[in-house]
């Protein structure tokens, strides 16, 4: 008997044939899909505890959002602050003004948002990137991971390394307390082996650990430490080649790439390089060959100031994810939004309209996520015995309507709001818009209260008023 049986939907596999299945049924037991076929031929032989009608409803493989930041969900409401001031921000919310509380509220907060947007699996860096993890203790990814174990969804957890030069300031404030003290670059690679071996394949498999290192770019301030910074990058990497880890980083750029491949050696089938702008052919060639996956994101700032050369890269047979960057200053975690936003971008600087088809950006959210995680044998696709990671889009709605080329309205229409179910592992975590065994006022209300906690700890209250130049101009 399985315990799930969802009816009568159109069911978009993304399996290796790309099939599309008209009025299908999905039995799941488990955390697993157990059968995938016409509905009488799954009904006779699955009967299910839970039924679920799907009638215009598109079932899919749950999103998979390669890159975001945790943290940033308490703090994407100073957004409109300038001039670096919103990065100043982060630097010291998440290294002097942040308790376990903060870092709980934010990864619950971010999970239900994920949850009602249909992403069922989602990359968190632990912090701002390559400059402000926090990873000068285990208990803040603690206070993280707990909540994704809690609240049922997937996630990669990146917990990483800062920028040199070291040591770095960071101050513990727990019980209201400030303690100071000087981080490192031992400590925090200690900290992610600690963290990797305490979480990793943690909650029945669905929380992994990944670990970043900055990235490197030549003329950089760094260039008289290249030494001591290269030492530090063999050393991460074997952290992550010796526990079979992700080894990620964020922010490539206009020759960071090839830096990365002939001074540090970081390329390969475990390495996920985010943004990866304005790469060269040479670049270009260099990640197919290695294996390297890509995370594009194409709502973020880096893809104003340069364009991640996505079309080229699937041309040289490389593998791109599709990323948030959420969910601040400026974004969420709506995957919807950012396959729109990824076809029109690629689109404009090419003038072409055929560019990236919907198919591809369907892939992009799903599947090629997936692979980008070395994931694709558990999730991505809908296909038995892999988990049950699925959502139903619902097709009946004025946006979505009239009923015929599904797959384009799902790439091209559809938005967060539309899905109707989210499943991880088996797990129905919200079903016709309604969460299950979820308080989603304790979260919100809990996400607002730190948040605002972190302003008065941090003193950023100047960052919640409106810039001088918000109206009536064309530039801020």
């Amino acid at each position: 008997m399985a315990d799930i049986r969802i009816d009568n939907a159109l069911v978009v596999t993304m399996d290796g044939d790309r099939r599309v299945l008209e009025g299908a049924s999905v039995a799941i037991s488990g955390t697993r899909i157990a059968a995938i076929g016409p509905r009488a031929e799954i009904a006779r032989d699955h009967p299910a505890e839970t039924v679920i009608d799907a009638s215009r409803k598109a079932l899919m493989p749950g999103f998979v959002d390669v890159h975001a930041h945790a943290g940033h969900g308490l703090i994407k409401t100073l957004g409109l602050a300038g001039d670096g001031e919103w990065e100043r921000a982060c630097h010291t919310a998440y290294t002097v003004a942040s308790d376990t509380a903060f870092w709980a509220a934010e990864s619950a907060l971010s999970a239900l948002e994920r949850i009602r947007c249909g992403t069922t699996t989602g990359v968190s860096y632990l912090g701002g990137g390559d400059d402000v993890m926090r990873t000068d203790e285990t208990i803040y990814a603690d206070a993280h991971c707990r909540e994704i174990e809690r609240l049922g969804t997937r996630s990669v957890v990146a917990v990483g390394i800062n920028r040199p030069p070291f040591p770095k300031t960071y101050a513990n404030i727990e019980a209201g307390s400030y303690r100071e003290r000087a981080v490192s670059f031992d400590t925090q690679l200690s900290v992610c082996e600690a963290v990797a071996k305490a979480w990793d394949g943690a909650a029945g498999g669905r929380v992994k650990i990944a670990v970043s290192f900055p990235v490197h770019h030549r003329g950089s301030e760094q260039d008289p430490m290249l030494d001591s910074v290269r030492d530090q990058a063999a050393a991460t990497r074997d952290l992550t080649r010796r526990l079979g880890l992700i080894f990620t980083q964020d922010g490539h750029r206009q020759g960071s790439i090839r830096l990365a491949h002939e001074v540090f050696g970081l390329l390969g089938p475990d390495a996920l390089m985010s943004h990866s702008v304005d790469l060269d052919g040479e670049e270009i060639r260099l990640v197919a060959e290695t294996g390297t996956k890509i995370a594009h994101n194409p709502s973020a700032n880096r893809s104003i100031t340069g364009r991640c050369p996505v079309p080229e890269l699937i041309d040289a047979g490389a593998v791109v994810g599709l990323g948030s960057d959420g969910t601040a200053p400026d974004r969420g975690y709506d995957m919807f939004r950012h396959m729109f936003q990824a076809m029109h971008y690629h689109r404009r600087h090419f003038r072409d309209p055929a560019v990236l088809p919907p198919g591809k950006m369907l892939e992009m959210a799903t599947i090629d996520g997936a692979t980008a995680l070395g994931m694709q044998d558990q999730i991505g696709s809908v296909e038995v015995g892999k988990q049950a990671d699925l959502i139903l889009v619902d097709l009946f709605k004025p946006h979505m309507v009239p009923m015929t080329m599904p797959l384009y309205r799902l790439a091209c229409f559809a938005n967060g709001a539309d899905v109707d179910t989210t499943i991880v592992a088996g797990r129905i975590l919200m079903r016709e818009r309604r969460l299950v065994g979820i308080d989603e006022a304790g979260v919100l209300e809990a996400a607002d209260r730190q948040a605002a906690l972190m302003v008065e700890r941090a003193g950023l209250k100047d960052l919640e008023r409106l810039p001088d130049r918000f109206w009536g101009v064309a530039r801020g």
